[in-house]
Formats: C-alpha cells, structure tokens, sequence
C-alpha cells in the first residue's frame, strides 16, 4: 500500500530548516482537511496528512510519498512509526531545501541580483525604481517585499532580518505580467503545463487547459524558447541530484516576454489540475 502525505506547510518548514518546528494551525487544519487531493495524483494510496496516519499492525505502507520532502515531515512519519528505510536520507533533505534557496536559480533568472545590504539594494534603486525583494526560503506570498522607488525603515528592518537568518534576498525588477504558466516535471521527465492565476504573489487558483491550448494561447511569447533553457539547466544542474516532481513557475509579460519566477522542488497544485484534465481526456 502506497501512502501519500499531504503537508502544504512544506515550504514554510523548509524556511525555519529543522526537524523540530511547529506550522501554524491554518496549515495543519488545511493539510488535514484537503489531504484527498492527493487521490487524483496517486489513486488508490491511502492520503492523509502527518498528524492522522492510519493505525494499527494491518496497515504497513510499502512507499511513502509526501507533497515536498522537509526535515519535519520526516521527522513527523519516524515519530509514528514509518520505517526509515521508506525515507529519503538526511542528506537528499539537505539537497532538497539547498536547491529551494533562490539563490540556486539564478542562473535562470539573468536580471536577478542578490542583495546582502542595505547599501547594495539602495544602489539598484538608482537605475530601476521598482523591486520586489525575495526572500529564499518562503511560502504561500510570504516572502516577498515590494520597493518602490526608496527603502523605507521597515524595508530596511527586513531585509536585514532577511539576510542574517536566510544568507541573503534576491532583488527581482516588477515586471508588467500579464498570466502565470508553469512548467510540470516528475522523475526528471516534462510530464505538461499549468495555467494559474496569482494575487500579489500569492497562488489563487488554475485554470484548466490542455497542454496544446497553453502553447497555441502564448504562441505569440518566447514560452517554448524559455522552456529549453529551463531543461537545459536542469538537466546539468538538478537531475544528477534529485529525480521527484518539480514545478518551474513562469511569468508572461506584456511584452511578449516569459522569465522564471521560481523552482518548487515539490508536488504543485498545477499537477493535480493537469492530472485532472488528462482524466477528463480519458473519459
């Protein structure tokens, strides 16, 4: 029997990087509650989150796959039993929030900057008037800081906060984006796209498209060109190292423009509404 964690405070638990830490209830409450989403990925797996694993000897998991790997949800299936030979090693979750820091992507992402100071991130804001300041590690919105024009007293307070507990932020330029597409992979392989819509930052939801629809929808952008070069990094950089499912968030800009947004090493919610409409093509 295939179990299926569902723990979207993965990446609020990658930011605080230790085993021992305790999400916010709303993420407990909505991992609990959404937890069967995961049916549509993983049908016929027994999905739940961390806090309410199934009891007793007749049920004895032969694979365990979580929504994104993290020291707590490891240390969380150990603490009830899971065997650690079902686990990934401390050094693949070591590998796993290494590459989640925004920093690893940068290659990705040419007119991106990191920033350690204040005196670093005033200098960018002679030539360009507006940033958005990201934090590495960060989930759900949480980490980004929008500049306009000068650093106030409270942009300053975070980004140094920033810097001492996460090693840096990136300074990305605001961009005129018009969609969201992200690229979906699975063990290495492209496995379609996704079609979302965001509010500052923050996820809202998908829209449901067929691959082919998404191409002929930004035919006019530089999506497939972008898409070569996100593979041809990957290939060289992220496969020899980590083969689970990974998501490329991609932002279309008014001028015809698609440039890299951010890496999940992780389950998205974009593969669930692609699974979804392959299920829907099947019927």
């Amino acid at each position: 029997m295939q179990l299926c964690i569902f723990n979207p405070e993965h990446d609020l638990c990658l930011a605080k990087g230790r085993a021992h830490y305790v999400p916010p209830r709303s993420a407990v409450e909505f991992a609990r509650r959404d937890a069967s989403i995961m049916q549509v990925l993983y049908p016929g797996a027994v999905c739940c989150s961390v806090y309410d694993l199934p009891c007793g000897r007749e049920f004895i998991p032969d694979k365990v796959t979580a929504w994104g790997w993290d020291a707590v949800v490891k240390h969380e299936l150990q603490k009830r039993g899971v065997p650690a030979g079902l686990l990934p090693s401390d050094e693949m979750i070591t590998t796993i929030r290494e590459l989640q820091h925004r920093a690893t992507i940068l290659p990705l992402q040419p007119d991106c900057l990191e920033v350690r100071s204040v005196g670093e991130m005033e200098a960018l804001l002679h030539y360009r008037e507006h940033w958005v300041m990201k934090a590495p590690w960060s989930g759900a919105g949480r980490g980004l800081h929008w500049v306009h024009g000068r650093l106030t007293d409270i942009d300053r307070d975070w980004l140094l906060k920033t810097v001492a507990s996460q090693r840096c932020v990136v300074a990305e330029p605001r961009r005129d984006v018009v969609a969201d597409v992200a690229l979906e992979y699975l063990e290495g392989e492209f496995t379609g796209y996704s079609y979302f819509k965001t509010g500052s930052g923050v996820y809202k939801e998908n829209i449901l498209m067929t691959d082919s629809c998404i191409e002929e929808t930004f035919r006019e952008t530089s999506l497939l060109q972008t898409k070569e070069g996100v593979e041809e990094w990957l290939r060289a950089n992220v496969w020899p190292r980590y083969r689970g499912p990974l998501g490329v968030d991609l932002m279309v800009c008014s001028n015809g423009g698609v440039y890299v947004a951010e890496v999940n090493f992780r389950h998205t919610m974009g593969m669930i509404a692609h699974e979804r409409i392959k299920n829907e093509e099947r019927k």
